[in-house]
């Protein structure tokens, strides 16, 4: 065989392989599109519900009400007052029902995350063999380029709020899922002897030794999850997902330099409140744990 036919060769056979997987998604989106996009639909009615209701509730009812949840998780008055700040410039600079959009998306986001996540990550601390074929899935899933995810999502399900949300899930589910695993793992195994030794079976082990012990290292991992959920805002919106990465990428688009870095800072506000009051609230777990078995 000519050496110099083999590149002409193997660039034939991978566009008769592109050709085939194409072909079969395609007919896979058309017999289950449907059926795939009704499974989705309540994503899509909760997260409208909790949308309309942060955009349509009075302004001061919807700020005390997020200061109270920072209030609870932080009891810090500092990041209150740090919050009430960021919300109220946010709210005087025009960018209130974006920053809305763009909580009520990172909220229903990081729901199914945990949701999702903590149960695969207890799999996983508990299965090495799940451990060794998840992993690989979970490294893939991290470093593969976001707007890939974008492909097949808007393929199955078109443009609009529901392929954002699994587009973003499945970017920022990664971190809850090590951080549950690596907690559990964590666990002192004298701890689980004497939990053992007193008659525990092994979901009385689960829910009263390890999970409580692993909460901390659980919550890091909700914070980060939140983190890259914010991270996804602005390639999101790419496919037609609300909030602030609109007008960011309308900014890019058109060269709206002041659009951008007010939207931009306006991420990064909801991106601070939301990291130091997580961060606080795993910072007491860790004392109180601290304080009951030390």
């Amino acid at each position: 065989m000519d050496l110099v036919d083999f590149p002409s060769m193997g660039r034939s056979d991978l566009r008769e392989l592109r050709m085939a997987i194409d072909g079969g998604f395609r007919e896979f989106t058309r017999a289950y599109g449907e059926t795939l996009e009704n499974l989705f639909h309540p994503i899509q009615i909760l997260l409208v519900f909790i949308e309309d209701l942060l955009i349509d509730s009075p302004w001061i009812i919807v700020m005390a009400g997020l200061a109270l949840l920072v209030w609870l998780l932080s009891r810090s008055w500092k990041v209150v007052a740090g919050s009430i700040i960021s919300l109220m410039l946010i709210g005087y600079f025009g960018m209130w029902d974006d920053t809305m959009s763009t909580i009520a998306m990172v909220a229903v986001c990081t729901l199914i995350a945990v949701v999702l996540g903590i149960p695969i990550g207890i799999v996983m601390a508990r299965s090495d063999r799940a451990n060794a074929i998840i992993t690989p899935i979970l490294d893939m899933m991290q470093t593969m380029p976001s707007f890939v995810y974008l492909i097949p999502v808007v393929m199955i399900f078109g443009l609009g709020k529901v392929p954002g949300v699994i587009a973003v899930v499945i970017y920022a589910i990664p971190p809850i899922i090590r951080l549950t695993n690596l907690g559990i793992r964590q666990v002192p195994a004298d701890v689980l002897e004497a939990a053992e030794a007193f008659g525990s079976s092994g979901g009385q082990k689960l829910r009263d030794v390890q999970l409580p012990l692993a909460l901390p290292t659980i919550m890091a991992g909700v914070n980060q999850t939140i983190m890259m959920s914010l991270a996804m805002v602005v390639v999101a919106s790419m496919i037609g997902v609300k909030g602030l990465g609109q007008p960011v990428l309308q900014a890019i688009n058109n060269q709206y330099f002041t659009l951008g870095v007010m939207n931009g800072l306006a991420i990064v506000a909801i991106a601070i409140i939301f990291d130091r009051s997580t961060q606080a609230y795993g910072k007491r777990l860790q004392k109180h744990l601290e304080a009951v078995h030390g």
